[in-house]
């Protein structure tokens, strides 16, 4: 990019609020502009291939096609893709879930305007980057030995494990988001999550395969 042309910007996260707000930030600044905005990861791959931006902004948890799939999708086509995933997932899985599919950079969403705008920049250019907690557990992950022994629902993330874990013991949403300190509105996406992941309709069919397969 020369210093006169701008970074062309495709948002896709189904959070309205947060595209408005990405939005106005990225308009707030010379050498940005918004392209377009998906709500799917469907839309995202679609719109990738046809504008073909500088920069795409990928949530992780979208409805149909998830943030994950929709980037290797994406850099299948165009292995060359800038993809910058924003999400409010930290955990360890996610994050290599994404660098595995061909994601350049991670931010987590609530990460300040300087930070974004600075990840943005510099996925932009080419990049690798990650946010200051992000890279903290890359750090750690490299860190710490990881068992060689197999482990029970691979599909799902740590997190996704350790809550389904806690269902299994009969914890309700509100006691799980009090132990591992986290909204009720993110234990409620995990549970969901979890379900989708299994292809179980409910928590109860979920608590079955968990206990059956051992936890509990």
């Amino acid at each position: 990019m020369t210093s006169v042309e701008r970074l062309r910007v495709l948002i896709a996260d189904d959070h309205p609020l947060f595209r408005d707000g990405m939005r106005g930030l990225l308009e707030s600044v010379g050498d940005m502009e918004v392209l377009a905005e998906a709500t799917t990861g469907e839309a995202a791959v679609s719109l990738a291939q046809v504008l073909q931006p500088d920069v795409i902004l990928m949530d992780i948890n979208m409805p149909g096609l998830d943030g994950i799939a929709a980037t290797r999708r994406i850099v299948h086509d165009s292995p060359n893709a800038n993809i910058l995933v924003v999400t409010m997932y930290e955990d360890d899985e996610s994050v290599f879930a994404a660098l595995r599919a061909g994601a350049r950079g991670y931010l987590l969403k609530g990460a300040n305007q300087a930070e974004t705008l600075r990840a943005i920049r510099a996925v932009g250019n080419g990049e690798a980057i990650f946010g200051p907690g992000v890279a903290a557990r890359v750090m750690s992950y490299f860190a710490t030995p990881r068992s060689s022994a197999p482990r029970l629902f691979p599909e799902l993330t740590e997190r996704e494990r350790e809550i389904l874990e806690l269902i299994a013991q009969g914890r309700a949403n509100e006691a799980i988001a009090e132990q591992l300190v986290l909204s009720l509105k993110t234990v409620r996406n995990h549970v969901a999550n979890i379900c989708g992941k299994l292809q179980v309709a409910d928590r109860a069919q979920a608590i079955i395969r968990a206990r059956e397969a051992g936890l509990s």
